[in-house]
């Protein structure tokens, strides 16, 4: 059941549009800021609040990738796989990810901490290789940083 504050906090959103619908991506981001993620029944309860079919908002859900619409970890590491960060050490950057996480993309810790998915771009080619911790950029990011990187996040 939406909270009294996402509802607050949803609502705050309607005077800049037009149509309560078009609140959907706002929304699903209060819903996700709040719980981590979005799920089915979340879903369906946001949807009514907008006067949408669930249908509706779950193809907004998915085609933005930044909605999570399974469990993530506390902390949602985005690894950038574009061109310039494949060249730059994207391979082994996601090798000591993996291997110091001890999952593999689209997966999360054991212990709930991180999870860690792909994402085509984070705008910073002339710093690659790139990945987002949270809200958190980390630019020209080596292997050998990683570790000190990811203490930040307990």
């Amino acid at each position: 059941m939406l909270t009294d504050e996402e509802k607050r906090e949803i609502e705050a959103e309607f005077p800049r549009y037009e149509q309560k619908r078009a609140v959907g991506i706002e929304a699903l981001k209060v819903v996700q800021r709040h719980r981590g993620w979005v799920s089915d029944e979340v879903l369906r309860e946001v949807s009514a609040f907008l006067d949408m079919t669930p249908d509706e908002l779950d193809n907004v859900a998915t085609f933005y990738n930044l909605i999570f619409r399974r469990p993530v970890g506390r902390h949602v590491i985005l690894l950038c796989d574009s061109v310039t960060c494949w060249i730059m050490g994207y391979e082994r950057l996601l090798q000591a990810l993996e291997d110091r996480l001890k999952i593999k993309l689209g997966e999360t810790s054991h212990d709930d901490r991180f999870t860690l998915l792909p994402i085509v771009c984070l705008g910073t080619c002339d710093h690659a290789p790139a990945m987002m911790i949270d809200e958190d950029l980390h630019r020209d990011v080596d292997p050998s940083r990683l570790e000190e990187i990811l203490e930040r996040y307990p």
